[in-house]
Parts: C-alpha cells; structure tokens; sequence
C-alpha cells in the first residue's frame, strides 16, 4: 500500500490532465478532438516503446537493493538515464521528418490529418525530456520511493494544463498549443529527476559520467521489452487506424474512451508497479515465498479495483459526453463502447498486476511471445470487425478480445515456478 497509493496518484495524474487537454481541445470542434486523438496515439507509440528505460530499470535498481547493493543500484538507474538521452535524441531526429507520414498512415479525414501531424511535430521536441522521465522514475520506483515521482507528476501536469487553457483558449493558438504546453511541462519533469537522482548519486559516491558497458547492458535487458511494447503498441495504432477510417465522429469517441480507459488501465497500473519495485526486491534478497504471497494479494486488489472502476464507469456515462462538449454522432458512439470499457475493468485488473510482477521478475522474455500472441488474437478479432463493417463497437469487442488473450498467457506463466528467479542480477 505504501508504494502503491503514491503510484496510483502518479499514474492517474496524466490521464486526469491528458482528458483535461481533450476537454480543453474539444472546444475547438470534432476535427481538432480527433486530431489530438491521432497524435496522441502517434507520440505515446514512438515514445513508449522505450518503457522499458521505466520498468527494466526498476526492477533492475530494485533487485540490486533487496541484495543489499545501493551504490550498484544507483549505478544502473544512472545507466538507464544515459540511454534515455540517447534513445530520446534518436526519436526526435527521426520523428521530426517523418510527421506528416505518420499522422497520415491513420487514415483520418484530411482536416484531422493536418491537425495531427502540427500536434506532433511540436511535441516530438519533448522526446528526449519525456524519456528521461521515464528512466527516473524507474530509478526511484527501484529504491522503493513512489512519493516524489507522485509529486512530479501533480506538479508537471497541472502546469500542463494551465499552460494548454492559457494558449489554446487565451492566445487561440489552436491544436498547436496544446502541444507546447505539453513540451515545456515535459522539460519541467526531466530537470526536476536529473537534479534528484544526479543528488542521490552525489551521496552515494557513484560517479555521474558515462558507462558504455552499462548501458549496453541496459539495452540488451531491455531488447525484449522492446519486442513486448510494440506489439502493444501495434494493437493500440491498429485500433485508431481502424476508428479514424470510420470517420470523424467515430475517431472523436474512440479519443475520449480510449483516454478515459487510459485513466482506468494507469489506476489498476499503480498495484503493478508495486509489484515490479516488490517482486525485484524480493527476488533480489531470495524470498521466493515473499514473493508469491505479494503477488496473490496484488491479484485480490487487481479484482477488486477493476469491479470498482467498472461500477464507476457505468454511473458516470450518461454525464461523460457533455463532459467533452461532444457532438450528437459522437455522444452517440460513446455511450455504446463505455459499456464495454466497463464490463472489461475485472479483467484488466489481473492482466496489468501480472504483468507488473514478471516485469519486476525480469521475465522479458516470455512476456515478449506472450504479446506477441495477443497481438495475433486482436489481429484476426480486428480483421473480422473490418470485413463485416461491425464499426466502433466491434473495434472495441475486438480490444476485449485483445485483454482476453493477455489474462490467459499471463495467468498461466504466473502459476509456474520459472519465473522465480532470485539474485541481485537475473540470469
């Protein structure tokens, strides 16, 4: 509980901010909403296949510290902020150029195309800062500190959205200012972890310069992570290709559910990286029991949070699409697919816990052919919603299916012993 209720302020932070930048945005009109939809879902593919600087740093920070190894915890969570910047760098230098085709690979309608692909040029300037904020949060969720990532968070978001209100409603800078907002709150929450983990390392005598080998190291853990990612990613770019040809109604509702299960997945999130800094503690110190009785007690939660959050969704529906000032098509669109964002949460519940545990493990490499399994379910789910024009509702059946297939693989690695691995670095 101590390090999952800061974790889950931390995760539903940028959801809560993200749905107000929708709200905000939605002001403008559908084509805008379905903008941000398209370039959001862009930004967060090309900048969250690099998760891994987050969950294999703290497993790794953490398993070095439940071995009784600060000084070498340290030392990888400063490896996993060099390649940040390294990985960040390589993002905008080919993000930049490449905008225009990757807003246009969705196959939006030209109004919202062009929105989208102004949106992401401007926000691809944070790629090296939103990096960096992800490896230092895995460095502090590592040595088992959810609090200050929680404060970062508060402070870099509502800045966030003070910044989007200013510029888009106040100066009429349109989608664009949408996006810088987001890039100066990003550089915000970088210098914010570099000034702390740069201090924690000042105290522990490790040396801030550069260690080619571990950073390699880094990336060779993280490879499989990687692999994972963009079969997550693949089925989440698939899932708004497939709405954005649907038309602007269909593109505007899937932006605001997918925010608002974004905001559900990021709370049931919270217990998982509970279990990744717990799991990689434990392991690290060789409590294998510990570690199993931490697990049970996460999936209880996972299950009671996810038929919570259900119940929440269903009595706030019939409120939400005058939330986002949607259109008539629109409201219409999403009171349909909230059910099934609804109905899914129990589910979700087990999958993101199990997942944070065997990330925590250093399981990568199952969960790399276990995504890619699920990805191969929603493909023949989306393949058969697109050839019977079953619409936004059956893109959504096809998600659950996606969800479906995860809780199988997971649940089933989870009741085996192989993933047990214990010792201050995985073998």
């Amino acid at each position: 509980m101590r390090l999952a209720i800061p974790a889950f302020g931390a995760l539903i932070t940028e959801p809560l901010f993200l749905l107000a930048d929708s709200a905000i945005v939605g002001r403008l009109g559908t084509a805008p909403l379905g903008s941000l939809g398209v370039a959001a879902q862009a930004l967060t593919a090309l900048v969250n296949v690099s998760i891994f600087l987050a969950y294999g740093t703290t497993a790794a920070v953490a398993r070095q510290l439940g071995a009784g190894n600060r000084q070498a915890a340290i030392r990888q969570g400063l490896d996993g902020l060099w390649l940040a910047g390294a990985i960040g760098i390589a993002v905008l230098a080919i993000g930049l150029p490449l905008a225009a085709p990757i807003a246009g690979a969705f196959g939006a309608s030209p109004a919202v195309t062009a929105g989208a692909v102004t949106y992401l040029r401007i926000s691809l300037i944070a790629a090296p800062a939103m990096l960096a904020v992800l490896a230092g949060t895995g460095v502090l969720r590592g040595l088992q500190n959810t609090s200050t990532p929680l404060v970062v968070a508060v402070i870099a978001n509502v800045a966030n959205v003070a910044l989007n209100a200013t510029f888009v409603l106040g100066l009429h800078w349109g989608i664009a200012g949408s996006a810088w907002g987001t890039v100066i709150a990003q550089y915000g929450a970088a210098i914010a972890y570099l000034a702390m983990v740069t201090a924690g390392a000042r105290r522990a005598r490790v040396r801030l310069s550069i260690n080619l080998a571990g950073v390699k190291a880094a990336a060779r853990t993280g490879a499989a992570l990687v692999i994972r990612t963009l079969a997550l990613q693949a089925v989440l770019i698939a899932a708004t290709a497939i709405a954005a040809q649907q038309g602007d109604a269909a593109i505007a509702a899937h932006q605001v559910a997918f925010r608002l299960w974004t905001l559900l997945a990021f709370a049931l999130d919270a217990i998982a990286i509970a279990g990744q800094a717990i799991t990689g503690k434990y392991l690290g110190a060789g409590d294998v029991d510990g570690v199993r009785a931490a697990t049970a007690r996460m999936i209880r939660w996972g299950i009671g949070c996810g038929v919570v959050f259900g119940i929440a969704t269903l009595a706030g529906r019939p409120w939400l699409p005058g939330l986002f000032a949607a259109a008539p098509p629109v409201a219409h669109l999403l009171l349909v697919v909230l059910l099934v964002v609804a109905a899914g949460q129990p589910v979700a519940g087990v999958v993101f816990v199990l997942d944070g545990v065997l990330i925590g493990a250093g399981d990568q490499n199952y969960l790399a052919v276990a995504g890619l399994v699920s990805t191969a379910v929603f493909a023949v789910a989306a393949a058969v919603v697109v050839a019977s024009g079953a619409g936004l509702l059956g893109l959504w059946l096809a998600i659950s299916a996606w969800l479906a297939a995860r809780f199988v693989t997971l649940t089933w690695r989870a009741r085996g012993s192989r993933w047990l691995v214990t010792g201050a670095v995985r073998s």
